[in-house]
């Protein structure tokens, strides 16, 4: 959000939903470091946050204003040679407006105030492969930990509507000589570091044979907890290996997990996305 103009991004969001027949899902965050010291000035934006996160979040909140359909501008008196049905004055919003969409917003959080204020900004939650917090505990277990204080943070807040969790894994099914050749030595543990100047926990990875990791799956915290699972996959590998760990998770893993392939109406959604 940190180079986002938010009321085109509001208007691009609105337009799309509407294409999309109510079925965008769209993930939004600060976004992640970057190489260029405060490249959102480059586009005209400025910030007191060395890493932008006040712009960030003002952006995020005149989005969700925008979304909403709060009055953005005011028409103005054009004259009798461009005859307009709004009097001067006339509050407006942006367009297209599409009903219902703050219910399609994800935010991608890191720590827990994040994902606390995110309940109370009334969005769907983003949990990726890191969180901004270390301790004693695994990465699954401070990332459910998370998800915990959201939902308690929502129930507090009163929304009238039921959100979502997602979490991001990062999966590689070994069902053959070419996938163990490939992604067999992909497997680690938890990690911990720093990423942006805050101590950080990544997750593991898993790689091993489906009955092995539907039971590491059923055993994380974390995916326990959601009720979405996001595929971290290696987009440079290309197209053909993305397909092909994406087809072996669909065939394999997904319907141990619970997932069942759509017939739903547009409205409805799967408990597991990949």
């Amino acid at each position: 959000m940190r180079y986002e103009n938010p009321l085109h991004l509001a208007e691009e969001a609105a337009a799309l939903d509407q294409i999309a027949d109510g079925r965008v899902a769209l993930g939004m965050s600060r976004s992640a470091p970057e190489i260029a010291q405060r490249g959102w000035e480059a586009f005209g934006y400025r910030a007191e946050d060395p890493r932008g996160a006040d712009l960030a979040r003002a952006n995020f909140e005149r989005f969700l204003a925008a979304i909403e359909g709060a009055p953005m501008a005011q028409a103005a008196p054009l004259g009798e040679q461009y005859p307009t049905s709004c009097a001067p004055g006339t509050p407006l919003r942006i367009l297209p407006h599409s009903e219902g969409l703050r219910q399609r917003i994800w935010w991608g959080s890191g720590t827990t105030a994040s994902a606390q204020r995110a309940a109370r900004d009334g969005v769907n939650l983003m949990s990726s492969t890191l969180v901004l917090e270390t301790g004693q505990d695994s990465f699954a277990d401070l990332q459910a930990a998370q998800i915990a204080a959201y939902r308690r943070a929502w129930k507090e807040a009163g929304h009238s509507w039921t959100p979502r969790v997602s979490v991001s894994r990062s999966v590689f099914p070994l069902l053959s000589e070419r996938d163990r050749r490939l992604y067999g030595l992909a497997a680690s543990g938890d990690q911990v570091g720093e990423l942006d100047q805050s101590p950080t926990t990544f997750g593991r990875a898993y790689a091993a044979d489906p009955d092995a990791l539907v039971r590491q799956l059923q055993q994380d915290a974390a995916v326990a907890s959601a009720d979405t699972l996001l595929l971290t996959i290696p987009n440079q590998l290309g197209v053909d290996a993305n397909l092909s760990i994406i087809e072996n998770f669909a065939r394999c893993i997904a319907p141990e997990l619970g997932w069942v392939p759509s017939t739903r109406g547009p409205q409805e959604q799967d408990p597991l996305l990949l």
